[in-house]
């Protein structure tokens, strides 16, 4: 009789362990899937580090780029200016030594007036354009300067 109840309880002690068995062994491949994705994610985020260092050093040279532009455009200006009020100077010289109104005809006077005044005019415009050039070309420079935030990286 005892070993009826002992054959019994060894009968479902026998289903008991192979339902163990069987959640032991889905446990462990879910955790073989765990580890394949862990994995293929450390993967993607080397690779997408690797591509966030290109882009860096990319937006390095861009914004090296455009400040050797932006002295080169300085200077130019700098020069353009220049050479606008040497013009100016002989322009007025001319028109006020008594000699150079006498030595130029009116048709003469009357061209180097205009041309005067439209390089007045040029310098003028060029100089609105190039304030708000600067401020738009500094508006940007000033956003370069933005810094990438790792807070939400976790």
């Amino acid at each position: 009789e005892r070993t009826l109840q002992l054959l019994e309880l060894s009968g479902g002690v026998e289903e008991d362990l192979i339902q163990v068995v069987q959640s032991f062994e889905a446990t462990r491949r879910r955790c073989c899937r765990l580890q394949q994705d862990a994995q293929r994610a450390r993967e993607q985020l080397t690779r997408v580090e690797a591509e966030r260092a290109v882009l860096e050093v990319k937006l390095k040279h861009a914004r090296n780029q455009v400040e050797v532009e932006m002295k080169k455009r300085h200077k130019a200006e700098a020069e353009l200016e220049k050479q606008e009020r040497k013009l100016q100077l002989v322009f007025e010289s001319l028109m006020q030594e008594p000699w150079g109104s006498g030595m130029l005809s009116k048709e003469q006077c009357s061209v180097l007036s205009a041309l005067a005044g439209r390089h007045l005019g040029v310098s003028l415009t060029a100089g609105r354009r190039s304030s708000a050039e600067n401020e738009s070309c500094q508006s940007l420079l000033s956003h370069s300067g933005i810094s990438y935030d790792h807070t939400e990286d976790d």
